[in-house]
């Protein structure tokens, strides 16, 4: 047994080492689920808490086992996620449970002839999971449209709840999971479902909530009473065995009559459980929940930790941001590439974003402090009326603008136009920067020109005023007024917070950013990356493509995926 993975608690960790070599630890909410097993089961927790190594796991193996020939899917919010995150924590249990890549199942692609040919085939492996008995797993990503069209599904894993369009789900998943009828019918787990997700942070994430109300939890206490029954019953007939005498008819048929009043009840039940990262720290330990505390946003850590609910404010600065501005580019050929290649890893950079156009510049909009930097990139569609925010970087403390220059010229290695247009105000401009050698902007032009990139510097002048540049973003924004800007949310997920977390003032000349919290020390209820400092990169960019949009000559024609 792996010592690395023993729990930290004293008591299970003796167990295992005392020679338990098959000791396997489930937290109390992975076994809760596992016991219930409901037809609908919505487990909503923290990070780190198990979901899809204890919960999501075990479903799937349930599933494949119990109803051989089978197709059921797996529906993540983008094939990137599904990619890096879902599938290879699937894998890593299937391994542990015994189950081995090549001998009972298979990856993106055909199966050996010694495996069972599937009820209902999807024809198209490439985006498959197949097993020696027949059973299939179709990878269901919502970026790729269509991919759950002409599916017959027998249940369904839904991971990361909070980034999948319920629309979607309801116009293209759900229809599918009508299952095989006939085949399937006798078992509890035909036509199941499984959502897994952190808490939610918007009104459009918190789609799967409404299911605690669906509970019922005199059904719930029910299947508690048989299965409390049915291990005391089996106890008793392993007791009555150990003795040697005859097993009673009478204690079978009573067993045979709680397992189908079990199969009843759970091909019924709906199971919704919230828990946070807590429920879990028997392996975690407490120094990864004071580390996420220190390092976490207090809002992120609210939810993907204490899995709190949390009501989203709409009085802030940029309150006229939607959920429609936020949007999905992964390059799917050169991830299904990856993905037929066994390799899960993220360590890859711009070639993954089907956002960003190669052949011409990136735009940079930057902001400058003596314990915070960040870098926000965009490519304006000036003929569509669209600023497309492709990627933001941020470095802290000892790590300064050079540090982050490099990360962002690591990032787009394989970027053929490199050229940045680096907009900047008076705030970039006369004052000596932590280096010792120039002010701001000759920090960046010189960190650019040493990794080979060229720079074209575009000065916007002082600072726009704060109400005329609320006006300006929130009008962008509406679509009433410019560009309107649009994040690729996975490569902005603290930009994005940022932004929503951001406060307005009234002030005697208008709406301003509030700002006050910038030159506060940073505290674990307060890190830098919450406060005003990348959304003042941002602002940069927005009014410097809106200000000084690039010439005729030169522009930008983005392509891709939105």
């Amino acid at each position: 047994m792996d010592e690395t993975k023993i729990p930290e608690n004293p008591e299970i960790k003796n167990q295992a080492l005392a020679g338990r070599e098959n000791l396997v630890y489930f937290n109390d909410p992975q076994l809760r689920c596992q016991l219930i097993a409901a037809n609908t089961t919505v487990f909503v927790a923290g990070r780190r808490t198990g979901k899809t190594d204890g919960v999501g796991s075990v479903f799937v193996l349930r599933n494949i086992q119990r109803m051989p020939g089978s197709t059921g899917a797996i529906v993540v919010p983008t094939f990137r996620h599904g990619l890096t995150n879902t599938i290879p924590a699937l894998l890593t249990a299937f391994r542990r449970w015994g189950y081995r890549e090549g001998i009972h199942y298979v990856v993106g692609k055909q199966p050996p002839k010694s495996f069972k040919q599937p009820i209902r085939d999807p024809l198209d492996s490439a985006h498959c999971i197949r097993f020696w008995n027949g059973s299939v797993i179709v990878i269901i990503s919502q970026d790729r449209p269509g991919s759950a069209n002409g599916l017959t599904l027998s249940w369904l894993l839904i991971d990361e709840a909070r980034f999948i369009d319920h629309n979607k789900l309801k116009q293209e998943t759900f229809p599918a999971n009508g299952g095989i009828r006939d085949q399937f019918c006798r078992h509890s787990c035909n036509h199941s479902i499984m959502i897994l997700s952190d808490m939610p942070q918007t009104q459009k994430g918190s789609w799967f909530l409404n299911y605690r109300e669906r509970m019922d939890p005199e059904v719930i206490r029910a299947i508690e009473g048989l299965l409390c029954e049915i291990y005391d019953k089996r106890r008793r007939i392993e007791e009555i065995r150990k003795t040697g005498a005859p097993v009673p008819p009478y204690l079978r048929s009573y067993l045979r009559e709680l397992d189908t009043k079990l199969n009843q009840l759970r091909s019924v039940a709906v199971f919704y459980l919230e828990c946070s990262s807590i429920e879990n720290i028997n392996l975690i330990g407490e120094s990864y929940i004071r580390q996420m505390k220190r390092d976490l946003t207090p809002l992120t850590f609210q939810t993907s930790i204490m899995c709190e609910r949390i009501g989203i404010a709409r009085d802030g600065f940029y309150n006229s941001m939607e959920e429609f501005h936020k949007y999905d580019a992964s390059d799917q050929e050169f991830l299904e590439a990856r993905f037929q290649r066994g390799d899960y890893s993220g360590n890859f950079g711009a070639e993954g974003d089907a956002d960003v156009d190669p052949d011409s510049p990136i735009c940079i909009g930057m902001d400058y402090n003596a314990n915070i930097n960040w870098i926000v990139a965009g490519q304006p569609d000036y003929a569509r009326g669209r600023l497309n925010v492709i990627k933001s970087f941020y470095t802290k403390y000892k790590r300064k603008i050079p540090e982050l220059v490099d990360d962002f010229c690591r990032y787009y290695r394989g970027h053929k136009n490199k050229t940045v247009v680096f907009y900047f105000d008076s705030t970039a401009r006369g004052q000596d920067y932590a280096t010792g050698k120039g002010d701001a902007r000759w920090t960046v032009v010189d960190s650019y020109k040493r990794h080979g990139w060229k720079v074209i510097e575009k000065y916007i002048g002082a600072p726009m005023h704060h109400h005329d540049k609320y006006l300006l973003i929130n009008e962008g924004f509406a679509g009433r007024r410019g560009l309107v800007p649009y994040f690729n949310r996975e490569n902005n997920p603290d930009l994005i917070l940022a932004i929503q977390a951001a406060a307005v003032d009234r002030g005697r000349n208008g709406f301003r950013k509030y700002k006050g919290g910038e030159k506060l020390v940073e505290t674990e209820e307060d890190p830098l990356e919450l406060r005003t400092d990348g959304t003042d990169a941002f602002d940069t960019l927005y009014i410097g493509c809106h200000r000084l949009p690039v010439t005729a000559n030169s522009v930008f024609r983005i392509s891709g995926v939105y």
